[in-house]
């Protein structure tokens, strides 16, 4: 009898031992939609092209990105925060899907552009975990600071910070084509890219991305009075020649658009966008509409403004023409990239070899 006590003693204790270890870790698939804006799309169709608010009868046409970037970061016991996966995936147009956006933005029910990839999480059956989703996704391949790879990223915070290279020409023609997740978008006080599986075991993350690109729409009229003059048809204003000028061609922030910023003494001349407007458009010369992307940014000494410059030339082939800063201010807190429109009215001839003017 009291062997048998021995061996029930014996039984229990490896009982408990057993309850003590900790469950064996296993892969979790946490699928997140990456998703894009979109105007009304239907199901079956896979066209970018999207109409633009207040811009009416005219269809931009934006690409699907080839490139999608993601990297999902976790919080730790202590409260800390490390990066836990980094995915690259090399994509065509037929990934994306029409959709209807069902997340927790306002903007629930609208059209989108969806692409949802599984990403393979370790985690023991009993963890309980919060984390960030941030993502870029790009038509062009992009050049970071630093390998975009859990050991060359080595933080979060070297993970919020990191910029790609703007400065080549394939980047600069496709700016409106790259989209992220900007760190500040907040949803009731918490960034918007959030999961937790306290309230769901394998969340399901539906992830809304926004231009990095800010769009800069100038709109120009010469007035009736001062198109024709047949007396002398050389004193008739024509617009002949329009330039954006210094563009950014930095190294632009892809979670913070808006936090980009030039030093007072540029080390470049910046890009140049040329010929948006030749003497040859005749349909051009009189009236007409352009737009560009670019990355915002301030000047180091003159924080707050976003300034542009254009340079427009009336009539003439020899240098003169007017030469324009338009100035946005920036709240560099906010979250979204401006919109800046330009409107040009020409009533009378170019007075000087160059007319310098700040709007």
């Amino acid at each position: 009898m009291k062997k048998t006590g021995y061996i029930w003693l014996l039984m229990l204790l490896l009982a408990l031992a057993g309850c003590s270890n900790e469950e064996p870790s296993q892969q979790v698939e946490l699928p997140i939609s990456i998703c894009l804006p979109a105007n009304e799309v239907q199901a079956a169709q896979y066209s970018p092209a999207r109409r633009v608010m207040g811009d009416p009868g005219q269809a931009e046409n934006f690409f699907f990105p080839h490139h999608l970037y993601v990297a999902v970061v976790k919080q730790n016991n202590d409260n800390t925060w490390s990066i836990w996966e980094i995915i690259e995936r090399t994509l065509t147009d037929a990934d994306w899907k029409a959709r209807r956006y069902t997340g927790s933005l306002p903007t629930a029910g609208d059209s989108i552009y969806q692409y949802t990839e599984n990403i393979n999480l370790m985690l023991s059956s009993t963890d309980k975990f919060k984390g960030h989703v941030y993502a870029i996704a790009s038509f062009k391949k992009l050049t970071f600071n630093r390998a975009f790879t859990k050991a060359g990223l080595g933080t979060v915070e070297n993970l919020l910070n990191i910029t790609f290279d703007a400065s080549p020409d394939t980047i600069q023609k496709n700016l409106q084509h790259i989209y992220s997740t900007p760190y500040n978008l907040k949803v009731s006080g918490e960034y918007f890219g959030k999961f937790d599986s306290r309230y769901q075991r394998v969340p399901k993350l539906d992830l809304l991305l926004y231009h990095v690109a800010a769009k800069v729409d100038i709109k120009w009229n010469v007035v009736d009075s001062v198109r024709i003059n047949k007396a002398n048809p050389s004193a008739a204003v024509r617009l002949t020649y329009m330039e954006a000028r210094r563009l950014f061609d930095g190294d632009a922030y892809c979670f913070k658009p808006l936090r980009n910023t030039l030093p007072a003494v540029p080390t470049s001349d910046g890009y140049d966008i040329r010929n948006m407007v030749t003497p040859t458009d005749e349909g051009l010369w009189w009236e007409g509409r352009k737009y560009f992307y670019t990355i915002p940014y301030t000047v180091e000494g003159k924080p707050g403004y976003f300034p542009l410059q254009m340079l427009m030339k009336t009539n003439n082939s020899d240098g003169s023409g007017y030469e324009l800063t338009l100035e946005q201010a920036m709240d560099t807190t906010r979250v979204f990239v401006p919109w800046l429109r330009g409107i040009f009215m020409f009533t009378k001839p170019l007075e000087n070899k160059t007319e310098t003017k700040t709007i």
